[in-house]
């Protein structure tokens, strides 16, 4: 016997399971609830909410739609 495991979005849930339970051979099948959403800390926070932020800017200067700072720039302004 082999175990596969799947990840199902849940607006095909039902009509899956309802497909599954058709199948001519045995199928042990239980639902697996979705794993919780990570709770952070203020800090931890912050820090993600920044590199998405870094992120859009990259995005956005290889579209040419902004200019960022060279490193020379950034070494120049310490």
């Amino acid at each position: 016997m082999r175990q596969v495991i799947l990840t199902v979005p849940d607006e095909f849930y039902a009509p899956f399971m309802k497909l599954v339970k058709a199948l001519p051979f045995s199928i042990k099948a239980k639902p697996i609830a979705p794993p919780k959403p990570k709770q952070y800390t203020p800090e931890q926070q912050e820090w993600i909410d920044d590199f998405r932020e870094a992120l859009h800017e990259v995005e956005l200067h290889q579209q040419g739609k902004i200019k960022l700072k060279t490193l020379d720039e950034l070494i120049n302004e310490l």
